[in-house]
């Protein structure tokens, strides 16, 4: 594939991220002396280079400004979506203009869904894959869940809460310290290496000159700032991802 980018996702959320994907608006490079609608322009007109599809644009793709849409229902692709992550799951507003649109059995095994790819010789596939071993609790498809982290005091508070009982500030859960959140920094690498060697034997299973895009919905804070995760942050590593694409030979 390409040289790997360094982009900026346009939401801190899974599900708002999703959107804009699906949208064919990848992360952007924050690019200077830019407008906006000039950059949407060209982000759009990309997806012609690299499907191969000369004309592909902005206004093409009105009114829906859908990628799985204009793919299926105008370019003849089957569109096809595995995720792992419940906010986008089957029942929300982004399966629309899929073939089939699919919820896994674990958050964290994208090789289960490497495995699961089927391919149409006489039709283009197109297909999204969502998948959660880089998301807390960071966990490979080989570590027992016995063995996850847990958020002290998270399901404590919920069941307290569930059964009408109310909550102090005392019982509130508490911040991690240092060591602890470097320890889920590094849960999190170990499971972005996994990715990357299920990633080669993608490689191998998509169709030749397929191409395949590799990309986060948003980043991750591991105590800057005095934050943890992502979501309700306002904070630039939360929307700071990767980006590598290409065609697979």
């Amino acid at each position: 594939l390409g040289p790997l980018q360094q982009r900026y996702s346009y939401a801190t959320w899974t599900a708002p991220a999703h959107y804009n994907l699906l949208m064919g608006l990848l992360p952007h490079p924050s690019p200077r002396h830019v407008f906006a609608s000039t950059w949407y322009k060209q982000d759009f007109e990309r997806w012609g280079d690299r499907l191969g599809v000369p004309g592909m644009d902005f206004a093409g793709m009105i009114p829906r400004l859908w990628l799985p849409d204009h793919l299926r229902n105008h370019l003849g692709y089957h569109t096809r979506a595995l995720v792992s992550m419940p906010v986008i799951n089957p029942h929300t507003p982004l399966n629309s203009a899929f073939d089939s649109y699919h919820s896994t059995d674990r958050h964290n095994d994208l090789g289960a869904m490497v495995d699961a790819l089927h391919f149409d010789p006489d039709r283009p596939s197109f297909w999204l894959l969502n998948t959660g071993e880089t998301h807390y609790p960071y966990a490979t498809p080989d570590e027992p869940e016995s063995q996850w982290p847990r958020i002290h005091g998270v399901n404590g508070v919920f069941q307290r809460l569930a059964a009408g009982r109310p909550l102090h500030r005392s019982e509130a859960p508490r911040q991690f310290d240092p060591h602890r959140l470097e320890i889920l920094h590094q849960r999190q690498v170990r499971a972005a290496a996994h990715c990357d060697a299920v990633l080669e034997r993608l490689l191998d299973v998509v169709p030749p000159d397929t191409w395949v895009i590799v990309t986060s919905d948003h980043g991750e804070l591991f105590g800057e700032g005095g934050w943890f995760g992502h979501g309700p942050i306002h904070h630039p590593k939360v929307l700071e991802v990767p980006l590598v694409e290409g065609l697979a030979r």
